[in-house]
């Protein structure tokens, strides 16, 4: 029983769409999130990017995350990521509004569940840092996202 297509044929339905990806972060931010939501002790993360490895490195310096493998496959590369158990929710601020120094305040309040903890993380022209530490150097910057 082996099927046969004509060339005007598809396997796939005519309506099926196959998902691009929007943002690498969005993907990265949402695989961690739902595998803790599991209780998964760790998770793999493609692709890789730059960016989505400075997320994960202000993440890891407050000890929301494990250890962190970069794993090089000549392509787009992987990331394995131990995870603690500490996430409560993570995610991507999309456009990357621009976040003067003053206005940093008011998008923690909105973001983060309470003053005491959480992190708006930005890119910044000091590179890829959380909020506390863009107030400490006094720059703005561009809105990644935010976890607590």
């Amino acid at each position: 029983d082996s099927l046969v297509f004509q060339s005007s044929e598809s396997p796939l339905a005519p309506h099926t769409h196959i998902m691009v990806r929007a943002s690498v972060l969005h993907d990265a931010l949402k695989s961690i999130y739902n595998a803790e939501k599991r209780g998964k002790r760790q998770v793999l993360l493609r692709p890789s990017s730059k960016v989505v490895l400075r997320f994960l490195q202000v993440m890891q310096k407050h000890g929301y995350l494990g250890e962190i493998t970069v794993v090089d496959d000549h392509r787009a590369g992987k990331i394995v990521v131990e995870l603690t158990g500490r996430i409560n929710k993570c995610g991507v601020i999309s456009p990357r509004f621009p976040v003067p120094l003053e206005k940093v305040e008011s998008w923690s309040g909105s973001l983060l569940p309470s003053r005491q903890f959480g992190y708006i993380v930005l890119t910044t022209s000091d590179g890829i840092i959380d909020h506390l530490e863009a107030r400490q150097k006094s720059v703005g910057g561009k809105i990644l996202g935010f976890f607590y």
